[in-house]
């Protein structure tokens, strides 16, 4: 099992070690990683080669209005791709747990703080967005659109990251493709990450067998879900020869919380935060 996280990194980070659980507000528990070791790691250097958000999506927040009484909203999240560092996740959640005996005027407030705490953790502007319970109800459930390649007979065997899987043909064509059979590992705690997938490009006709045996082959791999989609967007278009792609990943949710990475060079804009059925 190959991980593109060093042991440094998350020497501090409360991910695989045991941590209590603070329930009033503790903006020190934010834990960013940096993006810039494993962004060199695939040769990519401060210019970017893409553009892209990672959305979050949290499910558990809940805090304490101004009387005491709890009150409860999904969060969103943006992170912007450019952003020197992303949080890690378990401390995030943490940090989250942490506004449960805190007490604020408003949802706004609430919003607000998050999106100032995460912006300074992650070295950028985040947007953080509350949906409250009077709009629980018009929360939907759609799976990523293109063709998907999960009938495919195929063998496979590779388990680990393996981008020679990945060929083209000689027609030039625009399309997407999506995979459910998407699995990673947590580079700390080796407890699976499981995604669906979205490809789409414009470019030499990608071989699906290949692409899909290839999504496949990161099934034991160590990494965390930002730095999987960035290694499929610089595999893919390296070896693909694409005009335009874009990836996007659907994780399913632990502790609480999604993930949910979109890189584009096509100048496409961010999707709007819709979980599939497995989130």
């Amino acid at each position: 099992m190959s991980s593109e996280i060093g042991a440094a990194e998350l020497r501090n980070a409360p991910l695989g070690h045991p941590t209590g659980y603070p329930d009033h507000y503790a903006p020190a528990l934010l834990y960013p990683v940096p993006r810039a070791p494993q962004r060199a790691a695939l040769g990519i250097g401060a210019r970017l080669p893409f553009t892209g958000v990672d959305l979050w999506t949290a499910y558990e927040l809940t805090w304490l209005d101004e009387r005491g009484k709890p009150q409860v909203a999904l969060a969103t999240l943006q992170v912007p791709v450019d952003s020197p560092a992303i949080v890690e996740s378990k401390s995030m959640k943490l940090y989250l747990g942490s506004f449960a005996q805190s007490r604020y005027a408003s949802g706004a407030g609430v919003a607000a703080t998050i999106a100032r705490d995460v912006s300074r953790a992650a070295g950028a502007p985040v947007l953080a967005t509350l949906q409250e319970p009077a709009t629980f109800a018009a929360q939907s459930i759609a799976e990523l659109s293109g063709e998907s390649l999960d009938e495919l007979s195929i063998a496979c065997d590779a388990y680990d990251v393996a981008p020679d899987l990945l060929s083209v043909g000689e027609a030039t064509v625009a399309e997407t493709l999506t995979t459910r059979l998407f699995r990673s590992v947590c580079p700390v705690t080796a407890q699976p990450d499981i995604a669906s997938i979205e490809v789409a490009y414009r470019g030499p006709r990608i071989d699906r067998a290949g692409l899909l045996r290839y999504l496949v082959s990161y099934r034991c791999h160590a990494g965390f879900h930002e730095h999987c989609v960035e290694r499929i967007f610089a595999d893919i278009a390296a070896r693909c020869r694409c005009d335009q792609l874009t990836v996007y990943a659907r994780f399913t949710r632990r502790g609480g919380i999604d993930i949910n990475p979109f890189r584009t060079n096509a100048g496409s804009p961010p999707p709007a935060n819709v979980r599939t059925a497995r989130q």
